[in-house]
């Protein structure tokens, strides 16, 4: 392996700083650990040094010298320090032969993180990896990659590989992380360093699925939670709760004596929806694909409100994939129009083909995103939610509930 140089200072010869420096390089890259557990031959390592010329030597050999001193010092009497120096012949035509340092060599890999004050943590490394090799050889090739990672986390490694190996054995325990029940390692534990477990996980059982945590490793998630309004008091609950967050599955077994829903993606829009007779109202946040809306809501209107852009419109076009009867509410062009105003740059405006829009919806949907209606050096137009006058949006909720079938 060649080896490595080391710069000088500007202007200068390499010094011990210099030779610090590259030699931290070195440990932050991982290498100087790496090469404890993995030897791949650059040691004994020889690190060459940037040396007086002859004619420095004749200008400035007081300095030379003290550099030479300095380089000594650090490598000890008698091979007791972190390297040995090399010497080459210097200055034979100027001022006599002198043997000068030429390069600093380092015997292993834990002398060079001596010399940098790393040899203990070397050294904590080599254990925790000798540990863990013990238990799973197939984990070597992780412990050279993330080998600064693996000596950040040494004290827990033994009980990640331990817990690692059990989710190997168990792709599929169908519980949740909570319920895991391993001897000696505790659950938050576990949380806390989910991280690390999946990437060990991983290392052991290269084909785990794609996806989040729970879903790589079979383990149960927590359910998606639906927040609703009940706007028509005679709904309520017992006890006159009207402002409800279910599990999905549980609303999913709701059965309501409705006249409309409506689905709004404002969480201050979705509060202060005004009463209105056999009306529901969800907070879009629920319903975050068209086919987590629940079957039973089919049997009555669906209005949605979304932002009016091309992401409003996406989330309609995809509502309408399990339920066609949806309907937008708001969206339209005389809204746009009237709050010119408080329209903001879209800078990532989706372009997707929404086969499922209604003609009039699918021209804002163009407008939204080209022709003369987007100012020049933007990329789409929105207008958000919220800024959609209160007064305007009652009047047309009001004039859309006339028409509900009580």
């Amino acid at each position: 392996m060649p080896a490595e140089k080391v710069r000088g200072r500007p202007g200068g010869w390499t010094g011990v700083a210099e030779l610090k420096s590259a030699a931290q390089r070195s440990w932050d890259r991982g290498e100087l650990l790496r090469e404890a557990i993995r030897p791949t031959g650059a040691y004994p390592r020889r690190r060459p040094l940037r040396r007086p010329t002859a004619a420095q030597l004749r200008d400035d050999y007081a300095a030379a010298r003290a550099w030479a001193a300095e380089l000594h010092a650090a490598a000890g009497a008698g091979g007791s320090g972190p390297f040995t120096l090399e010497t080459a012949e210097a200055g034979r035509t100027t001022i006599g032969a002198n043997l000068v340092p030429a390069a600093a060599v380092f015997a292993s890999p834990a002398d060079e993180a001596g010399f940098i004050g790393r040899r203990r943590d070397l050294e904590s490394f080599v254990r925790v990896a000798d540990t863990v090799l013990a238990a799973e050889p197939g984990l070597e090739g992780w412990l050279c990659r993330r080998a600064l990672h693996a000596l950040e986390v040494r004290r827990d490694l033994p009980d990640l590989v331990r817990a690692a190996r059990w989710f190997a054995d168990h792709p599929a325990p169908g519980v949740y992380l909570r319920q895991l029940s391993l001897p000696g390692i505790h659950t938050k534990f576990l949380e806390t360093r989910r991280r690390t477990l999946d990437e060990l996980v991983t290392a052991i059982d290269p084909d785990r699925a794609a996806g989040g945590f729970e879903a790589r490793h079979g383990l149960l998630t927590e359910p998606a939670p639906v927040r609703f309004r009940l706007l028509d008091p005679a709904l309520a609950f017992p006890g006159g709760a009207t402002d409800v967050v279910l599990r999905v599955d549980d609303f999913a077994r709701l059965r309501l004596d409705l006249r409309t829903v409506i689905v709004v993606e404002n969480k201050v829009t979705f509060l202060s929806l005004p009463p209105l007779p056999g009306a529901l109202a969800v907070f879009g946040a629920g319903f975050g694909s068209g086919t987590r809306v629940p079957e039973w809501l089919s049997a009555f209107p669906l209005l949605y409100w979304g932002d009016l852009d091309s992401h409003g419109f996406a989330v309609l076009d995809q509502l309408r994939a399990s339920h066609p009867h949806v309907e937008s509410l708001l969206m339209d062009q005389e809204t746009l129009a009237a709050h010119a105003e408080l329209w903001v740059e879209d800078p990532r405006p989706t372009r997707a083909a929404l086969t499922r829009l209604t003609a009039e919806e699918g021209e804002v949907y163009d407008a939204l995103t080209g022709g003369d209606l987007v100012p020049d050096g933007w990329a789409g137009v929105r207008l958000e939610q919220e800024y959609v006058s209160w007064d305007w949006a009652l009047e047309r909720i009001a004039a859309a509930a006339s028409g509900w079938k009580a």
